[in-house]
């Protein structure tokens, strides 16, 4: 028996739309890594960029569990002696940039290296409900039906 291994010619990728309102950040997170890489696919290669485009809107109304919102801290270096920075998530969300919380949840869940910024430009994140890509007619799942710990209620 001999082990299949997908070509890039063979790769047929989705579109997939998510409403992230109410929706756990980490949660949301490890589903969409797996969707980008393409572990969900018995056709799943490791080297082979074989994972959906995922489009994610209201990234502005998610949720973090516990003190997260307040008390986790994202660092950054701007190059310089001395230059570390920190953030945390609730300056982020009301921020300029709100969708940038999930985004860097997904980077971090994605293996290092060429093929994972490949595999993060087929992931389009926008803060409010409207997205520019109904000409690709994407299929909306619905990832707080797969678990109830998906989502928190207030």
């Amino acid at each position: 028996m001999k082990t299949y291994s997908a070509k890039t010619a063979d790769m047929v990728k989705k579109w997939i739309v998510i409403d992230a309102e109410g929706l756990v950040v980490g949660r949301l997170a490890s589903i969409v890594a797996m969707r980008l890489r393409g572990k969900h696919l018995p056709i799943f290669t490791p080297h082979i960029d074989c994972g959906d485009n995922i489009i994610i809107v209201n990234a502005e109304k998610i949720v973090m569990t516990g003190k997260k919102l307040t008390d986790k801290k994202y660092y950054r270096h701007t190059g310089h002696p001395g230059g570390i920075k920190e953030t945390t998530p609730e300056r982020i969300l009301g921020g300029k940039h709100p969708t940038r919380v999930v985004e860097l949840a997904v980077k971090r869940m994605l293996p290092g290296g060429p093929l994972s910024r490949k595999q993060m430009s087929s992931l389009h994140i926008y803060a409010g409900a409207d997205h520019p890509h109904e000409a690709q007619k994407p299929v909306k799942l619905d990832v707080a039906a797969m678990n109830s710990k998906n989502t928190r209620s207030a």
